[in-house]
C-alpha cells in the first residue's frame, strides 16, 4: 500500500481522527434534540388523539402542525442575519429553542389529560414544529460551520442514527410507555431531554473560523441564492439535487400501500419497515458517508445512485411472486439500505455546496429542493401504478433514476474523487436593468404559481374521475383562490410560496450571471429597487 501524500492524512489515519473528534461527537449529539419534536408532532400526538376517540378529520386538521418543517427556509434568513449576543452565530438560537421546547413540552404535559383539549394541543404541536424547525435550522447551520472537510462523510451517518433514535423515542416508545404511565409523565420526561441538550449545546464548539454575518437583511435574503446560482454549473448541480432521490422517492411514497395490497399483515409490515428498514437505512446512511472518506464524494455518490435505482427492483419481485415474507423482509432491507447509501454521500454534498456564511439559508433552500420530490412523489406514482400495475410501476422507477445520474455526470464524471464546485468563474453576460430584472422575476414566478394551480386542479380532477364524479373547475380554482377549508389553505400557501421561490430564484441566477461579480460575492446588485 502506498503512504499517504505528505501533510495528507490515509484513510483509516482520517477515521480514527474524526471516531475521537469533540466536533463530530457533539454535532451528532445535537440532532437528538432535533429528531424528538418531530417523533412527537409526526406520530406520538396523533396517535393519543385518536386513542382519545378524536374524530379521525380533526386528526388530520392537526398533523398540518408538520407545516413549519416545509418552510422554514422562509425565516431562515433571519438567523443568517441577526445572530443573538451570546453564545455565537448558532448556538444562541439554538439553546433559546430549546428553552422554548422545554416550556412548550411542559405544557403540552399540562392537557394531556383533557381530552377536550383538542384545539390546545393542536396550538401546542404547531408551536413545537415551529421551535423544532428554527432549531433545525440552527443546527445544521452550526454542522456546516463548526465541521472540518474530512468529518463530513462520518458526521452525516451519526447524526442520521442519533435522530432516528430520537424519532423512536418520541414517536414509537413513548405511545407504549403511555399505556402503563400515562401521557402527562410521558411528556414532561420527553421535555426534561432538553435540559441536558442545553448543556451539550453550551459547550458545543465554536467554528475555527468564524464567518462575517451578512451585513443586512436584504443580503441575507438575497446572497445565498446569487452565492449558489453564481457557481459553476450551477443550474445541473441544482437539478441534481432535486432529481437524485427521484426513483427512490417514487417507490417509497407507496411503499406502505403496496405491502398492504400485497396482503401482508400489519406486524409483518411493522417488522419490514419500523425493525428491519429503520436499521438497515442508519446502517446504510453510515456506509456511504464513510465512502465518501474512503473513495471519494464523487465515487460514493455513483455507487450510491446506480445501487437504489436497482434496489427497488426487489419490491418487483415482490409483486411478482406474491405473498412472500422472506422475499419481502429481504426486499425491504435492501431498498432502505440503498436509499441509506444515497443518503450518505448525498449529505456530504450538502454540507459541501453550503456557504459558512450563508448557512442557514443556503442549507434550509438544498434540503428543501432535496426533500421537494418526496413531497410530490405520491400522487403521479399512485396514478402511475393504478395504471401499469405494481411490478411493472417498479420497474419504470428505474427509468425515473436515470436524468439524475445524468446530472451527475455532468458535474462529477465518473472517477473523479472530489468534485469541485466553483472550478470556473460563471459567464456573465450585460447586466440587466433594475425594472427588467423584476418583470423577468415576476413573469417566471407567476407562471410557476399557474402551473401549481393547473397541477393542483388537475390532480382534483383525476381523483374526481376516477370516482366517478363530475368536476367543476372554475369552482375548484374559487376554493384555492378563497379557501373553504383547511386544506384548501395549505394548497394556497403551497402554490405561492413555490411561485415566490421559483421568481426569487430566477431573479437571484440572472443577477449572478449577469451583475453579480461587478459587485463581489454574495451581493446584491444594487440595481434592484
Amino acid at each position: 500500500m502506498a503512504e499517504p501524500a505528505a501533510g495528507r492524512l490515509s484513510t483509516w489515519q482520517s477515521l480514527k481522527a474524526v471516531g475521537t473528534s469533540w466536533r463530530l461527537g457533539a454535532v451528532a449529539l445535537l440532532q437528538f434534540p432535533s429528531g424528538l419534536p418531530l417523533g412527537l408532532v409526526w406520530l406520538a400526538i396523533p396517535t393519543w388523539l385518536a386513542e382519545q376517540g378524536v374524530d379521525l378529520k380533526v386528526v388530520g386538521l392537526v398533523t398540518l402542525a408538520q407545516a413549519p418543517w416545509t418552510f422554514k427556509l422562509l425565516w431562515a434568513p433571519l438567523m443568517d442575519r441577526y445572530p443573538l449576543p451570546f453564545l455565537g452565530r448558532k448556538r444562541g438560537w439554538i439553546i433559546v429553542m430549546q428553552g422554548v421546547l422545554l416550556v412548550l413540552g411542559l405544557g403540552l404535559a399540562a392537557v394531556s389529560d383533557r381530552p377536550g383539549a383538542v384545539a390546545a394541543v393542536g396550538i401546542l404541536a404547531l408551536a413545537i414544529a415551529f421551535a423544532s424547525a428554527t432549531q433545525d435550522i440552527a443546527i445544521d447551520a452550526h454542522a456546516v460551520e463548526v465541521l472540518r472537510r474530512e468529518e463530513h462523510g462520518a458526521a452525516v451517518g451519526a447524526r442520521l442514527a442519533v435522530y432516528r433514535t430520537a424519532m423512536w423515542v418520541s414517536g414509537r416508545l413513548s405511545v407504549t410507555a403511555a399505556a402503563w404511565m400515562g401521557w402527562p409523565l410521558v411528556n414532561v420526561v420527553l421535555s426534561l431531554f432538553y435540559i441536558p441538550s442545553m448543556l451539550l449545546t453550551r459547550w458545543a464548539p465554536e467554528p475555527e473560523t468564524v464567518p462575517p454575518p451578512p451585513q443586512s437583511l436584504r443580503e441575507a435574503v438575497w446572497g445565498p441564492f446569487v452565492g449558489m446560482l453564481g457557481q459553476h454549473r450551477a443550474v445541473e448541480i441544482l437539478a441534481f439535487v432535486v432529481l437524485y432521490k427521484l426513483s427512490d422517492n417514487l417507490t417509497q411514497a407507496l411503499t406502505g400501500p403496496f405491502l398492504v395490497q400485497m396482503g401482508f399483515s400489519a406486524l409483518d409490515r411493522g417488522v419490514a419497515v419500523g425493525t428491519i428498514g429503520l436499521f438497515a437505512i442508519i446502517v446504510g446512511t453510515i456506509l456511504g458517508g464513510l465512502l465518501t472518506q474512503i473513495v471519494g464524494l464523487g465515487p460514493a455518490l455513483w455507487i450510491g445512485g446506480f445501487i437504489q435505482i436497482f434496489s427497488n427492483l426487489g419490491y418487483a419481485a415482490v409483486a411478482h411472486v406474491g405473498d412472500n415474507r422472506p422475499l419481502m423482509y429481504g426486499a425491504t432491507g435492501f431498498e432502505y439500505f440503498a436509499t441509506g447509501l444515497g443518503n450518505g454521500a448525498f449529505g456530504v454534498l450538502l454540507l459541501r455546496l453550503t456557504q459558512k456564511r450563508f448557512s442557514a439559508t443556503q442549507y434550509a433552500l438544498l434540503s428543501s429542493l432535496f426533500s421537494l420530490p418526496r413531497v410530490l412523489a405520491g400522487p403521479p406514482a399512485a396514478l402511475m401504478a393504478d395504471a401499469i400495475g405494481w411490478r411493472d410501476f417498479f420497474i419504470f422507477t428505474l427509468v425515473t433514476g436515470v436524468p439524475g445520474m445524468l446530472m451527475l455526470y455532468r458535474f462529477v464524471p465518473w472517477g473523479v474523487r472530489e468534485p469541485e464546485f466553483q472550478v470556473a468563474e460563471p459567464t456573465l453576460r450585460r447586466p440587466l436593468s433594475g425594472p427588467a430584472l423584476v418583470a423577468r422575476s415576476v413573469v417566471i414566478g407567476l407562471a410557476a404559481t399557474a402551473l401549481s394551480v393547473a397541477s393542483a386542479l388537475t390532480l382534483d380532477a383525476i381523483r374526481a374521475h376516477r370516482a366517478g364524479k363530475a368536476f367543476a373547475w372554475l369552482e375548484a380554482a374559487g376554493r384555492i383562490i378563497v379557501p373553504a377549508s383547511a386544506g384548501d389553505v395549505t394548497t394556497l400557501v403551497a402554490v405561492l410560496v413555490i411561485g415566490a421561490l421559483t421568481g426569487l430564484a430566477t431573479a437571484a441566477g440572472l443577477a449572478a450571471r449577469r451583475a453579480a461579480a461587478a459587485e463581489g460575492p454574495g451581493m446584491p446588485p444594487p440595481a434592484l429597487p
